[in-house]
């Protein structure tokens, strides 16, 4: 039957009332999309807020003290009073080798027999190897290590400040590197990692949920009952949009509630500015949703298309997992392309540097093309198929 000739009872109002009533229903009676929309979300905020951290606390490191001077361990304190690593004390390196193959430590300080000496005499060495399974977690290490021994320098060159100040021949000074992290002050990686949770949390009730929605009806059949009624595409798509949108603000808001009481990250810019970005956001979430499933009809194929196209690579090239500016050329292109690269800027921009105009304007004006471009398709992809 054609749609055109068929008599249009009611508003558009009342026909868009009574379509996203019947999606409502729809998703509360789909447990599994409560699932994805709603458990997943709180499931990711505790795994990645509790369960996933960049930072090392009480790495174990084995020492070969060969050297026990009071020297020695006044130089060995610092290693002792810092969270990053836990000392274990061993008696010979063939043991040391032993854990450290074992994996139960991660790296192996020896202090020669003649190192006090050496120190007396300017040139005191000590020798770490550390396990290279994991490169960043080696590096990291490496760092504490070094920053833990460090302290005894500090320490000597102020005792030695002390000295030179009542003799007339005062020594050089020592040069001391005032560290400082900007945006960051706990340095801690679940600062970094909420604002990335939101991006996933956004796409994965954005795109990949709404990617069934009509796919759904077609499989089902019940799409071609819209026909013999005056609906229109366009009530048609903003009655499928219009819950799932609440379902990813509903994301969005638990994640706000996570990150300022379960993880205390700071909010530095405004709220309203971030609000709306992520109102943008959810547009593009959705337009994607809907294009891939007003182009499908199988919801199998709709899900991949969604995984591969949105949340994957949100996950992997946005720079929520690696540093875009550490990858090939070919692949920053891609993931400067992703909405969800310019929302991760945004929003870490917004919650961790302020608000900071020039990225702002330029990333919401970014979110606002490609919603308005990815929904305009979507209209136009569902007036062919169903109109």
């Amino acid at each position: 039957m054609n749609v055109a000739a068929t008599p249009r009872h009611g508003g558009f109002w009342s026909r868009l009332v009574a379509l996203t009533r019947k999606e409502v229903r729809q998703l509360l009676r789909d447990r599994s999309n409560l699932a994805i929309g709603i458990a997943l979300p709180a499931l990711l905020i505790l795994l990645f807020g509790y369960g996933i951290s960049l930072d090392i606390d009480n790495a174990p490191i084995a020492i070969v003290l060969e050297d026990s001077s009071p020297t020695t361990l006044d130089v060995l304190e610092g290693l002792r009073l810092t969270t990053y690593v836990t000392p274990v004390y061993v008696g010979t390196m063939p043991e040391a080798t032993r854990l450290m193959q074992a994996h139960e430590v991660d790296g192996i300080l020896r202090v020669p027999s003649d190192f006090a000496s050496r120190l007396a005499a300017g040139q005191g060495q000590l020798q770490l190897i550390v396990h290279g399974a994991d490169a960043s977690t080696a590096r990291t290490i490496q760092g504490y290590v070094s920053g833990a021994l460090a302290q005894w320098s500090l320490r000597n060159a102020d005792s030695q400040g002390d000295l030179a100040s009542t003799s007339d021949d005062a020594p050089f000074g020592t040069v001391v590197v005032q560290q400082r992290m900007w945006f960051n002050s706990a340095n801690t990686s679940t600062w970094y990692l909420v604002p990335g949770l939101i991006v996933l949390i956004m796409t994965l009730v954005g795109a990949f949920l709404t990617s069934l929605v009509v796919a759904r009806e077609w499989e089902r059949g019940t799409l071609e009952a819209l026909f013999v009624t005056p609906v229109r595409p366009l009530e048609i798509l903003l009655a499928k949009l219009i819950p799932y949108f609440v379902v990813g603000m509903i994301g969005f808001a638990m994640c706000m509630v996570a990150a300022r009481f379960l993880f205390h990250v700071p909010m530095e810019g405004s709220m309203w500015l971030l609000v709306l970005s992520s109102v943008l956001y959810m547009f593009v979430a959705l337009g994607v949703g809907l294009l891939i499933s007003s182009a499908t009809k199988n919801q199998f194929i709709a899900s991949q298309v969604a995984l591969l196209t949105s949340f994957l690579p949100a996950m992997m090239l946005s720079g929520f997992l690696f540093d875009l500016n550490n990858v090939p050329t070919a692949v920053r292109v891609i993931g400067e392309l992703l909405p969800a690269t310019h929302f991760l800027d945004l929003i870490k921009t917004l919650m961790l540097a302020g608000n900071v105009w020039p990225i702002v304007v330029k990333d919401c004006a970014i979110l606002a093309a490609y919603a308005v471009t990815l929904l305009t398709a979507a209209r136009l992809v569902t007036r062919k198929r169903i109109a």
